[in-house]
């Protein structure tokens, strides 16, 4: 059985749109995955000053993998387009994040889904928005419409 899995991107070195673009191919060559849809891609700065803008996107992925196989198989893509784990929050050539699980709620030490800073991001709920219903919400109930009204479209360029 496939289940539907929402999955953040984001990149801020070595041309990071084309990052995200060979991201999207690799995401549907996942064993047992299928990409879906791909949001736009948005520009937006770091978190953190100091570091280039990102470039991020969300993709649909439905897969017949249990959360922490497919969280194996997007980081095996992150090391694969050169990802260097050197600080937590530095800058990376890419970033993908398992955003939305089915209608799961998953609190583990590798993995927490609805990931658990998505609400406080536009760079994530945005593009999250083009690939869902107006109504959506997620596993934990939240609406995604207050969580956009929460969080406005600030600091964001959609490319």
């Amino acid at each position: 059985m496939n289940t539907r899995a929402y999955i953040g991107l984001g990149s801020n070195l070595d041309q990071p749109a084309e990052q995200l673009r060979s991201a999207l191919q690799s995401l549907d060559q996942v064993e047992g995955s299928h990409l879906v849809a791909a949001s736009a891609l948005y520009t937006s700065d770091s978190l953190l000053p100091g570091q280039p803008r990102y470039t991020n996107a969300v993709a649909a992925l439905d897969t017949s993998l249990e959360p922490l196989a497919l969280l194996d198989a997007l980081q095996a893509i992150e090391n694969d387009q050169g990802r260097v784990r050197k600080e937590r929050w530095g800058p990376r050539t890419l970033d993908l994040d398992i955003l939305l699980f089915g209608d799961q709620v998953l609190d583990v030490p590798r993995l927490k889904v609805p990931h658990y800073h998505m609400h406080a991001r536009p760079f994530v709920l945005y593009p999250l928005a083009e690939l869902v219903p107006a109504d959506f919400r997620l596993a934990d109930g939240r609406a995604l419409a207050q969580l956009l009204a929460d969080c406005p479209f600030v600091g964001l360029e959609r490319l």
